[in-house]
């Protein structure tokens, strides 16, 4: 069973979502939280597999709960909630270690889905997220990319390098394989020496990396 704990501070949300998640036969909805500041506590304490997580909400927000969650378990698995995929707040959650990002409006079958492969360990990253990554990125003031990510990619082989444009462009990994011509065994390797090289948790990491690296260029 996948237990899952849900933060929103709106009541009819948490118990939309624990009756939808509740009807599947491999998940557990293991208990809700109002604010991220209980939600940190109840992470601790109830060690649910994955957290859906609101942004907006009182007394600690998505982001930094998320942030607090993350650091405190490395391991977490944080699963993003917002009303709009242009939710200002997306890149920020994602940067603090959250592994997805989910619309509210999410299908029954979209959201157990989303839990599954989070807490299988992959990133839920949509196109339309790397999108909006790009954009926020763009606002950015410092346009330069990081002097550490810089070194880092040399580190990555030629190969390495342009897998992990695809991923931060939104392909799966059977994308990729189809795009380069190759096994998608392969390219799981790929990805798995590329999150080892530059000490990343998952795909999304890898995204953000990729953006901060100026690997992938605004509006390509």
């Amino acid at each position: 069973m996948i237990k899952v704990l849900i933060v929103d501070d709106q009541i009819m949300v948490r118990e939309g979502f624990s009756v939808l998640l509740g009807a599947m036969p491999d998940i557990e909805v293991v208990g809700e939280a109002v604010n991220g500041r209980e939600a940190v506590a109840q992470v601790a304490a109830l060690r649910p597999d994955v957290v859906l997580m609101d942004i907006r909400m009182p007394e600690l927000n998505g982001i930094d709960a998320t942030r607090e969650i993350v650091a405190a378990d490395a391991d977490a698995k944080v699963l993003v909630l917002t009303t709009f995929d242009l939710d200002e707040y997306v890149y920020q959650a994602l940067r603090a270690g959250a592994s997805g990002f989910l619309l509210k409006d999410a299908s029954a079958r979209q959201l157990a889905e989303g839990v599954r492969v989070v807490a299988a360990g992959e990133a839920l990253l949509a196109p339309t997220v790397t999108k909006r990554l790009i954009t926020e990125f763009a606002k950015s003031a410092d346009t330069a990319p990081k002097a550490p990510a810089v070194a880092q990619i040399g580190e990555l082989t030629e190969r390495e390098t342009e897998v992990l444009v695809l991923i931060a462009q939104g392909l799966s990994n059977q994308e990729i394989a189809g795009h380069l011509v190759v096994a998608e065994s392969t390219i799981k390797t790929h990805v798995s020496r590329i999150l080892v090289k530059l000490g990343l948790r998952d795909r999304t990491q890898a995204a953000v990396f990729a953006y901060e690296a100026r690997l992938v260029q605004v509006g390509r």
